[in-house]
């Protein structure tokens, strides 16, 4: 312990004269680059270059002092000592939130997303090895693996043990309120997590997780990992983040800036495909759209038809005969010039070029039948007559006016499947999908390839159509998809189980498929609800396997008749919950509708207008649908009652999504009659 200390107050000083020699350098590079953009303003131009550079220093060097400031007071949570294989070299490493360096030269703390800090992560005493990209495994033999407890700057305490992090130290982590939880999640991170977060970028990755099983924390620690292990193969402009809410994406995004990673996208699903819709600026899109972005929620019959695989695949087999009548396979023959293309050669091309569109192959083979001609025509012919028989076959291959509207050809296609075009304003992201994939086969004028990495999350909440087309549409992109099927609340329309989607989209050799079962966020009193009503959602599909932390029993409160006695004994327990020092507090409602009265009778903003309000500290009243990928130190569940809850797949998901967002604190807060999903104890409380 003496030498742990010892250690621990050298790093610290280390630290501290590195933010004394990084402040100079920021304070004196602040002046340099605002000397240089002064000068350049007044125009001399020549200097421009050197601003660039300038700037550029400024913010690595701003960067290193944003690190050792965060490193300060917990410079490190772990220590490895091993040998590698063949070498024979011993090392001694200590991993950190932060890389810190001595020197240019000497390292004093490894960065946690470095190649060998999975062995902290993945390795129990003895043979191991790690991954470096581009260079492969290395084997090592494991001698120690060191857990450290520290808090403000103090070295608490460590613990020596095969697994990265015992779980007494997990459970103070996890016992704390939610902020502090976030903060230390990178020391407590499990095996199982580590594995898919240093998957190769290369392959998709499907992660069913049970709630609390730590799958956003996966995504985002996922992404800073690719960012600094893979910096010259992906840009941070090359990633995008897909949820279904506003609120959900904020909450995630806002994590990201402490896990180095900045400049990441984040969209909406259906905000994500009207945006590729307006690539090229389409303007009857405006009409069907309206000009403010809401979410599209539209429910019902037809729209389960369209999130399955046999809609889209429908589709796609129509719009591959659009194609055959776009651009026939026959000889294009010319009464002097004889054969100008063959209609072999036509169809090779189509072959040659199966991301092409009908407008790109189209642009294509008018181009070949120019230089044909030009090929054919023998130097005797005068330059008028060449020019006279290019014009004649100029455009030969175009589309007929009217017949490029991406939705009237969609109109078209949902006569043939007895379907209705949907009204302006009314188009579902499922709509979106679909016409989506007619502008990828018929309009699109060059391949999407700005993306490099898409990540969504809540991924249960979209049917296998949209995964069909995402992955038709964009060109060379790899995917991260996390979700639960258990939380499924779109019933009719989203997954509810990953095979088809295993089966039809992500189906080639660098797919990977994970489960995490263990659950990180309740404590065992409301994983015992959770899991009882688990058997009614996934029908014992997926079990969740809590960690052993206990906590307040589930309260249950029966109130008087009326919205006036619950919003009063829920006011009461909000008081109570806020009294023991809990930042953050949800009352979940069934719906939108009852989360507005609930948000009036206490006095609270009215409404959250499509999910767009952003997640914040204190209380807020949301309807279940907007509190999917959340997470609340407590949580007051509004009137789970028989009529809201029954006992049917569908609805046992919804009460396991609402019961599952409490970290430490549940309480039922019921009029009449409990829904039979909660066991009969509850109601004796």
């Amino acid at each position: 312990m003496n030498e742990e200390l010892e250690h621990f107050d050298a790093c610290r000083q280390v630290i501290r004269e590195n933010i004394r020699v990084y402040e100079e350098k920021v304070k004196s590079g602040k002046k340099e680059t605002e000397d240089l953009y002064a000068a350049v303003a007044s125009g001399d131009v020549e200097l421009y270059n050197q601003l660039i550079v300038s700037r550029d220093i400024l913010t690595h060097t701003e960067n290193m002092l944003r690190k050792n400031r965060a490193a300060l007071n917990k410079p490190y949570f772990g220590r490895v000592d091993y040998t590698e294989e063949g070498s024979g070299i011993k090392e001694s490493i200590y991993i950190g939130k932060n890389g810190v360096s001595k020197n240019k030269t000497e390292v004093l703390i490894v960065d946690w997303r470095a190649p060998v800090s999975a062995i902290y992560y993945e390795n129990e005493l003895g043979a191991g090895s790690y991954f470096v990209p581009d260079t492969g495994e290395i084997r090592v033999d494991l001698r120690l693996k060191r857990t450290f407890d520290i808090s403000d700057g103090k070295l608490n305490g460590y613990y020596d043990n095969d697994t990265a992090a015992t779980d007494e130290l997990l459970v103070r982590y996890l016992s704390q309120n939610k902020d502090v939880v976030l903060g230390d999640i990178i020391s407590t991170i499990q095996k199982e997590q580590n594995e898919i977060i240093r998957e190769s970028p290369y392959c998709d990755v499907i992660v069913q997780g049970v709630a609390g099983s730590g799958k956003t924390t996966v995504a985002m620690h996922r992404i800073s990992y690719i960012l600094y292990n893979y910096e010259k193969k992906f840009r941070p402009s090359e990633f995008c983040i897909i949820g279904s809410n506003d609120m959900l994406l904020h909450y995630i995004t806002s994590g990201l800036p402490e896990l180095d990673v900045h400049d990441v996208r984040q969209k909406r699903m259906d905000l994500f495909f009207r945006e590729l819709l307006e690539l090229e600026n389409q303007k009857e899109l405006l009409k069907i759209f309206g000009k403010r972005p809401k979410e599209t929620a539209k429910k019902g019959e037809q729209e389960a038809v369209k999130s399955r695989m046999e809609f889209i695949l429908a589709l796609e087999d129509w719009l591959a005969a659009q194609k055959a009548a776009f651009v026939p396979a026959e000889d294009i023959r010319d009464e002097k010039l004889g054969v100008i293309l063959s209609g072999e050669s036509i169809a090779d091309t189509l072959k040659e070029n199966p991301e092409y569109s009908v407008v790109q192959l189209q642009k294509l083979l008018n181009e070949r039948i120019q230089k044909r001609i030009a090929f054919l025509m023998t130097e005797e012919e005068s330059a008028e007559k060449k020019k006279a028989v290019k014009k004649r076959y100029r455009g030969y291959f175009q589309m007929e006016k009217g017949k490029s509207s991406i939705v009237l050809l969609y109109a078209d296609f949902l006569q043939t499947r007895q379907c209705e075009l949907p009204k302006p304003g009314e188009f579902s992201v499922y709509d979106l999908a679909a016409l989506t994939l007619i502008w990828k086969r018929i309009t699109a004028k060059s391949l999407v390839e700005e993306y490099g990495q898409v990540i969504i999350d809540e991924a249960q909440d979209f049917g296998e159509s949209v995964y069909y087309v995402l992955k038709q549409v964009l060109f060379g992109c790899h995917y991260t998809i996390m979700g639960d099927v258990s939380q499924n609340i779109n019933y009719d329309t989203g997954m509810n189980d990953w095979e088809e989607l295993r089966k039809q989209v992500f189906c080639g050799e660098r797919q990977h498929f994970h489960i995490l079962a263990k659950s990180y966020r309740n404590t065992i009193e409301i994983s015992e609800y959770a899991g009882r009503i688990l058997q009614k959602a996934s029908l014992g599909a997926y079990r969740i396997t809590p960690v052993i932390r206990h906590g307040r029993e589930v309260e249950f409160y029966r109130t008087g008749p009326g919205e006036a006695a619950l919003s009063d004994q829920v006011r009461t327990v909000l008081n109570e919950v806020q009294a023991r020092g809990y930042d953050t507090a949800a009352v979940i409602c069934r719906d939108e509708a009852q989360a507005a009265r609930v948000r009036r009778l206490l006095g609270m903003p009215e409404s959250i207008e499509g999910g767009e309000a952003a997640f914040s500290k204190g209380v807020m009243v949301l309807p279940i649908q907007f509190t999917k990928g959340l997470e609340f130190d407590a949580v007051i569940l509004y009137n789970p009652s028989q009529a809201d809850y029954g006992e049917n797949e569908a609805e046992a998901k919804l009460l396991y999504v609402a019961v599952t967002r409490a970290l430490h604190e549940l309480h039922v807060v019921y009029e009449k009659e409990l829904s039979s999903l909660f066991d009969e104890r509850a109601t004796k409380t």
